[in-house]
């Protein structure tokens, strides 16, 4: 009698104790503290481009209780605009938000994760890295430099620029000392530009003392922010050289390996979401830029056919150049261009029709 009395109540305790288990709420792990340091190329005045990068430092915050934790810093404060690529190379910061084009002249490959002369407009690039193979080429081209790269923000097509004089003809571009960012500054000089690669927070300055005869950025939001209408007022467009203007996230391979998968996935979400919110910023508050440009006494001009054409036979020249002689660039090219290609095809029975009608059909309206 005693064994079955002991052995009962062993039972009774057993059962009693799982119940409990089942029923108590579990004991979550303390989320591990993570800080990081973030590099930004962007002047902190541009309220577009720049707070991309505090967008995602946010979410990435809030979605983690605040364990995870990202300081954002502009150009200057840790290292130039132009040496994030290398600071997050070498582990000086674990991440930075950049134009992959300023880094060019390290491979002209980078400029496939940013924007090339006539090459893919926002929504196609997007399509492109998202569903068409683009990430995960670029990703591998990434991961000789030590980086893992997240599509970050798009400024959608950007404007020509702002010139002191008016650019009537291919004559009138030659010998123009330009600001222009990125690869396409190489490909304008085949036509007589001078272009000169300049930080976007040294612009103005440049313009002002003469240093240069025009200047491009971005569009009117941050045009109108920099104040290049002050001192130049024509403003050319398109830009036939940012169709669209991806920006990046950069992230130091060993930082992303260390990070948990849990906020790997919150991270890769907020660049996601500070992706598409950039582009949606600036075509809500570009129209109302231009606009304000204008009244102020700004001159809107295209440029030139004759211009363009020149200018698209010497960016397909170069790329045809660069496919003989880097190997990287030739394969992530072919699957860009055919990209682009059918992409264009599509858009004259869609959005290029769509556009186009309500363009002209507006204007009658206005």
């Amino acid at each position: 009698m005693k064994r079955r009395s002991f052995a009962s109540k062993a039972i009774a305790g057993a059962v009693t104790a799982a119940a409990a288990g089942l029923s108590a709420p579990a004991i979550a792990q303390t989320p591990p503290k993570i800080r990081w340091r973030l590099a930004s190329s962007w002047p902190k005045n541009l309220d577009t481009i720049y707070a991309a990068a505090e967008q995602v430092s946010k979410r990435v915050g809030a979605a983690t209780g605040g364990a995870f934790e990202i300081s954002v810093h502009g150009p200057g404060e840790l290292v130039p605009a132009f040496g994030v690529l290398d600071a997050v190379q070498g582990g000086t910061v674990e991440c930075a938000h950049t134009a992959s084009v300023f880094f060019f002249g390290k491979d002209p490959t980078f400029a496939l994760d940013g924007q090339i002369p006539f090459g893919l407009n926002s929504r196609q690039m997007t399509a492109w890295m998202k569903d068409g193979g683009g990430l995960g080429l670029l990703r591998e081209f990434y991961h000789d430099y030590g980086i893992v790269n997240f599509p970050c923000g798009n400024t959608g097509t950007q404007m020509g620029g702002f010139f002191r004089k008016e650019i009537k003809s291919l004559a009138d571009i030659k010998g123009v000392k330009f600001r222009i960012g990125g690869f396409g500054g190489v490909m304008l000089e085949r036509i007589g530009v001078v272009a000169q690669n300049i930080p976007g927070g040294e612009i103005y300055t440049s313009l002002e003392k003469g240093t240069i005869d025009a200047a491009e950025f971005i569009g009117p939001y941050d045009d109108e922010k920099l104040g290049l209408h002050k001192i130049a007022k024509f403003y050319h467009y398109p830009s036939y050289w940012d169709g669209c203007g991806q920006i990046t996230m950069y992230v130091g391979v060993k930082a992303w390996e260390a990070l948990p998968k849990e906020y790997q996935q919150i991270f890769e979400a907020a660049c996601a979401e500070a992706h598409t919110d950039m582009q949606a910023k600036y075509d809500s508050r570009n129209p109302a830029a231009l606009k304000r440009l204008v009244g102020a006494g700004v001159q809107l001009r295209p440029f030139p056919r004759d211009m363009a054409d020149a200018a698209f036979k010497a960016a397909h020249e170069l790329y045809a150049e660069l496919s003989e002689k880097n190997s990287k660039w030739k394969k992530i090219y072919a699957s860009y261009a055919k990209f682009r290609d059918d992409a264009i095809l599509w858009s004259r029975f869609s959005d290029g029709a769509f556009d186009n009608y309500m363009a002209s059909t507006i204007n009658k309206k206005v």
